[in-house]
Formats: structure tokens, C-alpha cells, sequence
């Protein structure tokens, strides 16, 4: 938080219908350019309360600085004010260039940009895509997040993919494809520094899903695939592979059972990632359920260009098979060998079993048991804007994320709702009903439309971060979430009107 101090600069440079101050030495200057009038009446404002920082826990009282007053008078025409910082405003303010003008220009142009995009829902995905460096990536969420290795390789399916943004899908993966450490790609650029953090299980299995997924677009779009790119990228798949079958950070490994055991005390790996202070709330231990999901998924993928990874394969999904299945429950156990104990069961009910079933290029289940688990994921977890993420009356069930941090942070993955996760469950839901034109008709109306619904209550135009588990599903998070739009968009351009995951039984494992 900002708050009064001598050494905030308030006298600007004044130019003709340009002001330029410079606040602080060490952080870019400001620009207006206007055609008004400026007086220059430098004030502090004190204590400004931030209602929801408050309800938040954290921070709330703020004093603002007001360098001056601009004014108008509107009888003479159109006000014109525009704000860049400078080094930032990309040639688009010239010094000799009038207010008026200016802003002219700036209309044209961003109707010539969101005449590039086919509906609003791609304009708000180009939201999402900036640059890193030389390179692109994506940015998770906003106004918090930065661009994290798991949810780009999520988003990227949605914003690139399902927009037949090919070009932008390839340069990100290939940017990260440098960025393999070990076996691993990183979960986090910090915002500041060079040195990236490699703390999660699944972000380099979700990055090989996202390659598989680029190269069937790119096959089925006709486009030509340079081959020294596809080398390149299957070049990092075979690294991860290679990295986790041989073990790596964080007590990530291939067992003999063919399953990827993950996970030590104090660390959270999973897309479950809460942490207050010390206390992991979901540390998830042992061979997640989705974890072995993206496993044998990625190891079917790159199979398809090296016969090593059959082996593994066949025994991982025999393992799956006769280990995650809870007969008495009906569904599947969310951790087997949980905390590193041979035949430790996690039963707790969470969303994270779907993906045997959907959201990724092979099924694990099929047949009776499939449906199942979609039948109780939707009894138990199903909300119109997305699944809970533990089912009421289990232990920690909690039904409203609010409070401060701590509270907030323990109610995260403990029921509350998450958007993104309707992808994943859509697509399971339509596998066991055969996929049939009536089953995708009562899937638009009953998943979709609730979070077309929403895009004007939070976020505008987006797709919020989280909602409360319990009616009214009050939306919270980050009202801006890259990988809530991007499985929106899955769900509208692919899933709904296109393919859906087949069963791995009906797959060859083979090439």
C-alpha cells in the first residue's frame, strides 16, 4: 500500500497538452496527453478504506496523491484524456500530436483489433496471451497472477487451440520447451528475478498433453509442422518422461506398479496448491488420482514416436485398473499409497477422478464404471458454474469462501466451486451417453448456458476464478481466470461440437 511521504514528486512537465510527471526515480514516468485545461494543486488524500481488502484480511487503508485537476468545458466539444506510462506508450503518442487526434487514431486501431476476433469470447481470450521476454506465453489471471506452467499448458487448449490460434499455441510451447529442468517444467516465473520455481507434479504433464493436442490440430488444419519444431517439442516430451521414470524433485517418480508416485511433507504439487504458512491443506501425498491420469496419458503420447514408454504404459494402466477403483463408493479413490504407504487409501470425494473419464486425449475407464463415476461426480460435485472440489459431508466440507487469509486459503480446494473443471466433466458426461447430437443439445443447455450467463457479473466478458459451493454460488477469486474462459471456449468450439475423449481400452497403445 501507498502512503504519504516527502519524497513523491508532484511537479510535472508541461508541454502543450502534455504532462509527464515522474513520482518516484525508480519507476516508469506518467503521461497525459489532453485537451483540456491542467491546474496544478498537488493534495494528499488520507486514508482511503478498501472495503474488500478488509473482509479479505489484509491491508486495507491506502492514501492517494493528486497532483492536480484537469477540466473541461464540454460546450466546446469531445474531452479527450489518455494516461500511458512512459517507455510504454509504443509510438502511439507523438509529442506533436493532438489530444484529439491521438485518441482518433487509438479508435480505429482497437476497432481494427476486435474486428480480428470472431465473437467476444476471443477477444477476451487475446487477453491472456503477452509476451514473455522474446517469447509468449499466458497470463493465468488477473489482477494477481502471472503466467504459471500449469494453467498455461490448461488455457492454452481453449485460448489457442478452440480460436485456431495454431502460430501463438506453437511459439508458447516451444518457448517452454527451453525451460525442462530435470524432468520438470516450471510451475512459476517469479515477477521479479531469473530463477523459476519447479514445485508442481503436473505442469509438465500437462504440457504434454498440450503438445499432443497442437500437433493434432496443426495435422487436421492442414497446416504444414516444421519438423525441427516437432522434433523440438518431442525432444522436451521425452526429457519429462525421462526425468520422471528415473525420479526427480520432490520425491517425483515411476514406481513398479507403472504409477507416478509424487509428493514430500511441506510441498503442494498438485493443482490443489493451498498453503498457509507452514500448513499444506491438501498436500495430497502418495499417486493422485488425476496425477496417474496425466501419466498414462503421457506416456500413450510419447509412445506414439518411442517404443520405450509402452512398457510402462501397459503396466500403469493395469495398476490404475485394479487399484483406484472404490467398489463399495462407486467411484475412484482420490490417492492411492497415500503419504508413501503401500496400500494407504485417500477416499475423500473430489473432482479430480473425472479425468479417468474426460479433459484428456485417452480414457482410463470405460463401460459400467465410467458412468459411475460421472454419475456421482454430477450428483455430489455438479454446480451450473462448475464442480466443488470435496463433495458436502466430508470432513473439511467448507461452503463459502470468505473470511481472511487463512480462511480463505482452507476453504480453497475444500468445496469450493471451480469453473475450469466443467471441461473436463462435460466431456466425460457426453462420452458415457455415446456422444449422440441429443446428448450434446441437453449438454449446451444445462453446462453451458450458466456460465455464458455469468460473463457480465464479475469479470466482463470473463469467467470467474471460483464461486461459493453453497447457493448462491456467490463468484469470488480472481474475476478474470485464463483456464475458466479457455474451458469455456474447449466446451464450445471442440468438445460440444466436435470429438470427445475416447476410452484407452479402444485406443492402440502402440504407434
Amino acid at each position: 500500500m501507498h502512503h504519504e511521504n516527502g519524497a513523491f514528486q508532484f511537479q510535472p512537465q508541461i508541454g502543450n497538452q502534455r504532462i509527464v510527471w515522474h513520482p518516484y526515480p525508480a519507476i516508469p514516468g506518467i503521461i497525459a496527453l489532453h485537451n483540456g485545461g491542467y491546474r496544478h494543486q498537488p493534495e494528499w488524500y488520507r486514508n482511503f478504506v478498501y472495503v474488500q481488502e478488509r473482509a479479505r484480511g489484509l491491508d486495507f487503508t491506502e492514501d492517494l496523491a493528486a497532483p492536480g485537476t484537469f477540466q473541461w468545458n464540454l460546450a466546446d466539444g469531445e474531452a479527450a484524456l489518455i494516461f500511458a506510462a512512459e517507455g510504454f506508450e509504443n509510438e502511439q503518442l507523438p509529442a506533436d500530436q493532438a489530444a484529439e487526434e491521438s485518441l482518433s487514431r487509438l479508435r480505429i486501431k482497437e476497432r481494427a483489433r476486435r474486428g480480428n476476433f470472431a465473437t467476444p469470447l476471443d477477444r477476451a481470450a487475446d487477453a491472456y496471451l503477452v509476451r514473455r521476454g522474446a517469447g509468449k506465453t499466458i497470463v493465468a489471471g488477473y489482477p494477481w497472477f502471472t503466467d504459471w506452467g500449469r494453467d498455461t499448458f490448461i488455457s492454452l487448449r481453449g485460448l489457442c487451440l478452440a480460436t485456431g490460434r495454431l502460430d501463438d499455441a506453437g511459439d508458447i510451447l516451444l518457448e517452454w520447451s527451453n525451460v525442462v529442468s530435470e524432468g520438470m517444467l516450471p510451475n512459476l516465473f517469479p515477477d521479479q528475478g531469473d530463477r523459476p520455481e519447479y514445485n508442481s507434479v503436473d505442469a509438465s504433464l500437462w504440457y504434454i498433453i498440450a503438445v499432443h493436442d497442437f500437433l493434432s490440430a496443426r495435422q487436421d488444419d492442414g497446416g504444414l509442422i516444421v519438423q525441427r519444431q516437432k522434433k523440438s517439442l518431442q525432444r522436451a516430451v521425452d526429457a519429462i518422461l525421462t526425468g520422471y521414470s528415473q525420479g526427480t524433485r520432490y520425491g517425483i517418480r515411476m514406481d513398479r506398479d507403472g504409477l507416478l508416485a509424487a509428493g514430500v511433507p511441506g510441498v503442494q504439487l498438485t493443482w490443489m496448491d493451498a498453503k498457509v504458512g507452514d500448513w499444506v491443506v491438501t498436500p495430497r501425498i502418495g499417486k493422485p488420482v488425476e496425477i496417474q491420469a496425466l501419466w498414462l496419458n503421457a506416456l500413450w503420447i510419447g509412445s506414439r514416436f518411442n517404443d520405450q514408454w509402452l512398457d510402462p504404459l501397459v503396466r500403469g494402466r493395469e495398476s490404475f485398473r485394479a487399484r483406484f477403483w472404490h467398489e463399495q463408493g462407486r467411484y475412484l479413490y482420490d490417492v492411492v499409497d497415500a503419504d508413501h504407504q503401500a496400500g494407504k487409501l485417500d477416499a475423500s470425494f473430489r473432482p479430480n477422478q473425472i479425468f479417468a473419464v474426460g479433459g484428456l486425449p485417452v480414457a482410463l475407464l470405460d463401460g459400467v464404471r465410467a458412468r459411475r463415476v460421472v454419475d456421482e461426480v454430477e450428483r455430489r460435485l455438479w454446480t451450473p458454474l462448475g464442480l466443488r472440489s470435496l463433495a458436502p459431508g466430508e470432513t473439511g466440507y467448507t461452503s463459502h469462501y470468505e473470511g481472511g487469509v487463512r480462511e480463505r486459503d482452507s476453504a480453497y480446494h475444500q468445496g469450493t466451486v471451480w469453473p475450469w473443471l466443467i471441461g473436463p466433466f462435460v466431456e466425460a458426461w457426453l462420452r458415457v451417453r455415446g456422444a449422440t447430437d441429443d446428448a450434446k443439445r441437453e449438454a449446451r443447455a444445462r453446462f453451458l448456458q450458466p456460465l455464458l450467463s455469468q460473463l457480465n457479473d464479475a469479470g466482463l466478458g470473463h469467467v470467474s476464478e471460483i464461486t461459493d459451493a453453497d447457493l448462491p454460488h456467490t463468484l469470488r477469486g480472481c474475476p478474470f481466470q485464463a483456464w475458466s474462459l479457455a474451458e469455456l471456449l474447449r466446451l464450445d468450439r471442440a468438445v460440444l461440437a466436435g470429438s470427445v475423449t475416447e476410452p484407452l481400452a479402444q485406443r492402440s497403445a502402440g504407434k
